[in-house]
């Protein structure tokens, strides 16, 4: 099974959560192999060659970065193709913002799963009941918190990252679910 794990990050923090992410997908099983790959650095053939896509991001200004968004564009043949369809997605993201809010991330979430949803893909939220989740996960995603309250920068926490694996493997497990036929 191909994990792709796109991401953007601008001080080097999701790139941390895609890297804690493809660790966790790597975990689940042996026939499981993860790519990291920068979004600006990605193809549309790259998404079609995957059989789970996790997309990652910053949150700028309350929602994706723009070389996110520019990849998603890139995209819109794989749309009128249904290229995507009835693969399986995941998102994540980091941010700041004032007042310890988050600073947009839940908008930025939301948008990212639009695109993948968009595309027909199935989108996999993020069960509260996994580790890691009460300080690095909302249900959309993993979370990784990587300013204070002030919006001063700060280290991405043990349990954001904790969060990114957990989240990586649930995604994961699902994706090799649907594709081995198992109900459970």
């Amino acid at each position: 099974m191909q994990v792709l794990v796109l991401y953007h990050s601008d001080y080097g923090n999701t790139e941390k959560m895609a890297q804690a992410i493809a660790k966790g997908a790597e975990a689940v099983d042996d026939r499981v192999r993860a790519r990291l790959l920068p979004v600006g650095n990605a193809t549309p053939d790259d998404l079609v060659a995957a059989d789970v896509i996790f997309l990652g991001s910053p949150v700028h200004m309350g929602t994706m970065a723009w070389k996110v968004k520019k990849l998603i564009d890139d995209c819109g043949k794989l749309w009128l193709e249904g290229a995507l369809a009835n693969k399986v997605a995941g998102i994540f993201a980091t941010g700041g913002g004032l007042g310890n809010a988050g600073g947009g991330v839940e908008l930025t979430m939301i948008s990212l799963f639009a695109n993948a949803l968009e595309h027909g893909m199935i989108a996999v939220g993020f069960p509260k009941s996994l580790p890691g989740y009460a300080d690095g996960g909302l249900h959309w995603g993993a979370y990784a918190r990587c300013a204070n309250a002030e919006g001063m920068p700060q280290p991405i926490s043990d349990q954001a990252l904790l969060a990114g694996r957990s989240y990586g493997a649930h995604v994961t497990e699902v994706a090799l679910r649907f594709r081995d036929g198992a109900d459970e």
